[in-house]
């Protein structure tokens, strides 16, 4: 064998390692360590904590594996923006379903900015942290 084919293979070696740890981390949830500075929501509080201010608040489930996924992007905004004035929090659908369903929650993740109490807009998928914080910027 030439040198050609010892580089393929060893890249074709490196892209399956990569490709199944990331896999692992999928399916294991890993790096989903919750924030201090994020809010949990319930159906007791949920009116209380939207009142004020600009707060994003994810509606999310634990079976749903794109909200694991989004789970750390929305960890990060919340320990990014506490000092900006602005909320994140998240809603758990199962555990919270009077919330979830006057708000018409179909499809998670999904993710609402709310100003003052009010829908200023609704995200529905799995969304970059770049999205989030441009979408969060509008209503600063």
């Amino acid at each position: 064998m030439d040198i050609s084919a010892y580089i393929i293979i060893s890249i074709i070696i490196l892209l399956v390692i990569l490709v199944f740890r990331r896999y692992k981390m999928f399916v294991s949830g890993v790096g989903t360590e919750q924030s201090e500075k994020l809010i949990i929501l319930s159906d007791q509080n949920f009116k209380q904590q939207i009142k004020h201010g600009v707060v994003l608040v994810d509606f999310w489930a634990e079976w749903c594996q794109p909200c694991k996924i989004q789970g750390p992007i929305i960890n990060q905004l919340a320990e990014e923006n506490a000092n900006e004035g602005i909320k994140i929090a998240k809603l758990d659908v199962e555990k919270n379903p009077k919330v979830s369903g006057e708000l018409g929650i179909r499809n998670i993740p999904t993710m609402i900015v709310f100003k003052n109490g009010e829908i200023k807009e609704k995200l529905v998928g799995l969304k970059t942290k770049k999205v989030l914080e441009k979408t969060l910027q509008k209503f600063i």
